[in-house]
């Protein structure tokens, strides 16, 4: 695909500031003119957090657990760092899981290789594949931020597994002023906005309305949206957003692909 096919096109890119550079660089080189706007920001769990402990005591008992489960590329650095404080060598007995090809890749420069559907990126994809089917008796331990969906955890348990939550990170809505929020979002009109998860689908709604719910969201609305999952379509359809296309996951290029098109 030629370069002139995104020349001029305003694409709001949403990731994370930290997750964003690639993906912004692959824009220009397509002629596109990417507004960065990260919807989501990460924060470690440091010692002043109150399951600093739990989590360090997790992490120290990994050996325990037959089943490590990623949930994003953030679980799996975030995860890492600790687990390599603790663990010279990685303990051995463990089946190692990723939520979606990213992370296994992630976990992959680690020197894991880590199992992953290839039919998908979410939870319901690799509750589908045979590599959880027979977990009775079994330990699990999801390395993920704080919060996030249920959805997997209870599958789990409903099939028999003992599952904990390590939660190393929050993930956090960014401060925009309004000043900020009109410049990237209103003032002049955007072609496309990339969103890659449903709280950053929310975060956008809200800081969208500005400090005093003074800005209408209406223009945003009728913006080309692109989503990576028809879960998320469904919440973008319910916020009132009417143009919307299903990407085949949250990855740069399956985003890009799908602008493209």
């Amino acid at each position: 695909m030629q370069k002139e096919h995104l020349t001029g096109l305003r694409v709001l890119v949403t990731r994370p500031q930290h997750q964003a550079q690639h993906l912004i660089q692959t824009l220009r080189s397509h002629g596109a003119e990417p507004i960065a706007f990260p919807l989501l920001k990460i924060s470690p769990i440091t010692e002043s957090d109150t399951n600093y402990h739990t989590l360090k005591q997790q992490i120290l008992d990994l050996d325990h657990f037959q089943h490590l489960i990623f949930i994003s590329s953030n679980a799996v650095h975030k995860g890492y760092d600790w687990i390599d404080q603790y663990w010279p060598q990685l303990p051995i007995g463990i089946k190692w899981l990723a939520i979606g090809k990213q992370s296994a890749n992630a976990l992959s420069n680690y020197g894991i290789d880590a199992y992953y559907s290839p039919l998908g990126y979410d939870s319901e994809t690799l509750l589908a594949s045979t590599a959880l089917n027979n977990i009775r008796g079994e330990k699990v331990l999801i390395m993920r931020g704080e919060g996030g969906r249920e959805k997997l955890a209870e599958e789990l348990r409903a099939r028999g597994a003992e599952v904990s939550y390590a939660e190393l990170y929050r993930r956090e809505q960014p401060t925009y002023n309004d000043g900020e929020v009109a410049e990237a979002l209103y003032n002049n009109e955007l072609d496309a906005i990339l969103i890659s998860s449903g709280e950053g689908l929310h975060n956008l709604m809200s800081i969208g309305k500005g400090s005093q719910q003074q800005f209408s969201t209406d223009s945003l609305l009728k913006c080309h949206l692109i989503v990576p999952s028809e879960r998320i379509k469904h919440d973008a359809e319910s916020a009132g957003f009417t143009r919307i296309t299903t990407a085949a996951g949250p990855d740069d290029q399956s985003m890009i692909t799908t602008l493209l098109q």
